[in-house]
């Protein structure tokens, strides 16, 4: 019994050695590019997290997805995964997806109020017109020059994000040709931007090309599901396609980015099973 006692340390022993022998070699896990874009426009460093297609080439071109609030520790990782996967699943061609990094997402994502009240809340917000400015004629020129960009842009926002991509596509539509709003915070200046642009849109002698996907939470204040069926409404009254709005019923506004994107996806594109 002494005797396979010993054996039995001496074995373990040996197994103990080979595993500490065995030599591991690390390689980064790469899922795309990441860009420091010096803005003049905005007089700062702007940093974009690309995410790229596992056979990118230069010989396909590759609808882009703008995302909004697009830092590492925002919502790009979840928002590639999910472009992953549907192009894995669906009918999704090879897309890029351009998370934009946040510096300062109340400058940059609201316009000027002319209600007091609103300035005094948040006194460094009213700056969307350099933000919108940069994405024309900067970023979106940057990444055309960069990567193989087919003529399909989409834009995602959600929040404040979703009132910027709301104003993008009330004065600026061309930008984008597929705009996915979510949870749009139009309380900003007492939804100034639904009022005006419902003057804008009749003045306008073309109607919005663009299509749109417009979410909600069931679960959300009231005011958010008002307003957004508010913007479902001017829009179905101009606009050349069908604009697809849905209450997202066990959403709240910490939770419903990623189902409604998965939905937005999943309407655009069949499934390739």
């Amino acid at each position: 019994m002494k005797l396979v006692r010993v054996f039995s340390i001496v074995v373990f022993t040996f197994q103990v050695f080979l595993l500490s022998a065995q030599v591991s070699s690390k390689i980064d896990l790469v899922i795309g590019d990441k860009h420091l874009l010096r803005s003049e426009i905005l007089g700062e460093d702007r940093v974009l997290n690309i995410y790229l297609p596992d056979d990118y080439n230069d010989t396909t071109v590759y609808d882009i997805v703008y995302l909004l609030d697009g830092s590492m520790n925002e919502d790009f990782m979840h928002i590639a995964g999910l472009t992953q996967f549907v192009q894995m699943m669906y009918k999704m061609p090879a897309t890029i997806v351009v998370g934009i990094g946040n510096v300062d997402r109340q400058r940059d994502f609201t316009f000027a109020p002319q209600l007091e009240e609103f300035s005094k809340a948040i006194p460094n917000g009213g700056h969307s017109e350099n933000f919108i400015s940069f994405l024309e004629k900067e970023l979106i020129p940057f990444i055309e020059q960069k990567y193989r960009c087919s003529k399909e842009r989409y834009l995602i926002g959600q929040s404040l994000g979703g009132l910027l991509a709301t104003e993008i596509l009330l004065y600026h539509t061309e930008l984008f040709q597929y705009y996915f709003i979510v949870s749009p915070s139009f309380w900003w200046d007492k939804e100034r931007l639904l009022e005006e642009g419902k003057m804008h849109l009749k003045q306008k002698e073309n109607q919005i090309s663009a299509k749109v996907q417009l979410y909600v939470g069931k679960k959300e204040p009231y005011i958010m599901r008002k307003d957004a069926r508010k913007l479902k409404r001017l829009l179905k009254r101009n606009t050349k396609h069908s604009i697809g709005f849905k209450l997202m019923r066990k959403e709240d506004h910490a939770t419903i980015l990623h189902n409604s994107i998965y939905h937005a996806f999943v309407q655009r594109f069949e499934a390739r099973y």
